[in-house]
């Protein structure tokens, strides 16, 4: 057991988005084992003690103090990535309060600024719910990036924004583009004739990306949060968004993403879209659903659900840019030997998992996974892998405690290298999602990771979509020119990433 140190910061409350980016960057830090950076919550206590962070001192902190617990081998480098943390906080805060104006409450900052019409929630999950009833009795739409809202808050905070006609986006909505500003983990996106409504944040992120790279783009991107389509809460936000954008002006077509809903939840869209007078898209991933005509129309896959929303409002052809060529995939196939026949998919969220299950299913092909599409090959996510396996490490098993994976790569890294010890494996599948939110350098991740693993197996393919656009802070170019110099195969579409990948090891 290594050394840990544990600093309780008094009334320091900072949202959720904040403290992951701190903790990412104190986990870098020379000497660091693991580090846990969260306010001091019942919730993120039961967290600490899982990862075996869990101190006396923050045992005593309460819900609104700021608990930063270091373990690392050396005290003094334990200590001095305390210090480092602890300034980490101070300074980024002082750094964002030069370029915003802070307020104590939502109705001070409404009082100040009455022209604001949107409020993002991000506090702990038993707080969200007080705080977005505060500003939809101010009339504003909400969007809840906090987790752990029980349905019947939810349902309740729906309820009485439809009556009002308001959004609430959430809980546990990651992403969303609104008025050309984006919430969450989102991707620059230029604007375009498409409007986007989803309980899939990572599928908003595939869609609006290749829409983009194909030179459309969105008027917004409505991120409902996964519960909306469930039956306890009937899919109130992706009704309100639906309707929102039939009646706004420059949205041309409207695109619906989401794992499959009840089949109640899609014939009270499909209703909905009746009424449209607009072209409409629906992909339920996985769902089979047949046209209902010519402007209403199923899409099966991610890359399906862009290509006919772009062909709905551009005359000219849908193309995505061409990584990888033919060759180097027949040279893949080339350089497996005869026993090497699985898949292992890593994937940083439940979308591009789910996906990859449904084109595999398509094939005869049934995966195991931690979160399956049938649920007799469902395993847990630490589990050990058994012939096709995909992994959403997005999944709260992986979450507890430390960074979501589109930041923190340290779990897929380590599971990596453990795949490519089994010489059945044919074929490496991951994503990696560029965009605000997310890491930095993320192909530099998982260079450095994949070198060490050609060490182990030489023979295993590596297959990856990246997800984002040219306008991105990471540089879409820089990121995928760093995976194919390390030899990895690379799409745009996380559809065709998991099509190659089957052609490889099913070859």
């Amino acid at each position: 057991m290594g050394n840990k140190s544990t600093l309780v910061l008094k009334n320091e409350y900072r949202d959720s988005v904040f403290l992951m980016r701190i903790n990412e960057l104190v986990e870098k830090a020379d000497g660091v084992t693991k580090a846990a950076v969260m306010m001091g919550t019942e919730a993120n206590k039961e967290l600490m003690k899982e990862a075996g962070l869990y101190t006396e001192e923050a045992s005593k902190a309460g819900p609104n103090d700021l608990v930063i617990v270091i373990e690392g081998e050396d005290e003094s480098l334990v200590n001095k990535a305390l210090e480092y943390a602890k300034k980490l906080v101070y300074k980024t805060e002082k750094e964002e309060k030069e370029t915003s104006q802070g307020y104590l409450s939502i109705r001070s900052a409404v009082s100040f600024e009455p022209d604001i019409d949107l409020v993002l929630i991000s506090t702990p999950g038993e707080y969200a719910y007080r705080e977005a009833m505060r500003a939809l009795l101010l009339n504003k739409h909400v969007m809840i990036f906090s987790s752990n809202v029980p349905l019947e808050k939810e349902k309740v905070l729906k309820n009485y924004a439809k009556a009002k006609n308001l959004l609430v986006m959430g809980p546990d909505a990651g992403t969303a583009i609104i008025g050309s500003v984006g919430l969450g983990f989102f991707n620059v996106v230029k604007e375009g004739p498409v409007g986007v409504v989803g309980a899939a944040g990572t599928g908003i992120q595939v869609v609006t990306s290749l829409l983009d790279l194909a030179g459309s783009g969105i008027t917004a991107a409505i991120g409902t949060g996964s519960n909306d389509v469930k039956e306890d809460i009937g899919g109130i936000t992706l009704k309100t968004g639906i309707n929102m954008l039939s009646s706004h002006p420059k949205t041309k077509v409207i695109t619906i993403i989401s794992k499959p809903p009840s089949e109640k939840i899609v014939n009270e869209t499909v209703d909905i879209l009746l009424k449209v007078n607009k072209p409409a898209v629906m992909n339920f991933i996985g769902f089979k659903g047949k046209d209902i005509s010519n402007s209403i129309k199923f899409a099966d896959t991610l890359e399906d659900a862009a290509r006919v929303s772009f062909n709905f409002a551009n005359r000219k052809e849908f193309k995505l840019p061409e990584w990888t060529s033919e060759t180097e995939v027949k040279e893949a196939k080339d350089n497996l030997t005869s026993k090497q026949y699985y898949i292992r998919g890593l994937f940083s969220g439940g979308t591009i998992c789910y996906e990859t299950q449904y084109i595999m299913s398509k094939k005869g092909i049934k995966a195991y996974s931690n979160s399956p599409l049938d649920n007799n090959y469902k395993i847990g996510g630490f589990d050990s892998s058994k012939e096709d396996t995909v992994i959403d490490m997005g999944a709260e098993e992986f979450v507890r405690g430390i960074p979501h994976p589109m930041i923190d790569f340290r779990f897929r890294k380590e599971r990596l290298l453990k795949e490519v010890k089994d010489k059945e494996v044919a074929v490496i599948l991951f994503d990696i999602v560029l965009g605000y939110g997310a890491n930095m350098n993320p192909a530099s991740e998982m260079v450095e990771v994949i070198k060490k693993a050609r060490s182990i197996n030489d023979k295993v393919s590596f297959v990856a979509s990246v997800i984002g656009t040219e306008n991105d802070p990471q540089g879409l170019k820089t990121q995928v020119e760093q995976l194919k110099d390390a030899g990895v195969l690379v799409y745009p579409s996380s559809t065709k990433a998991a099509q190659v990948a089957l052609e490889i090891a099913k070859r």
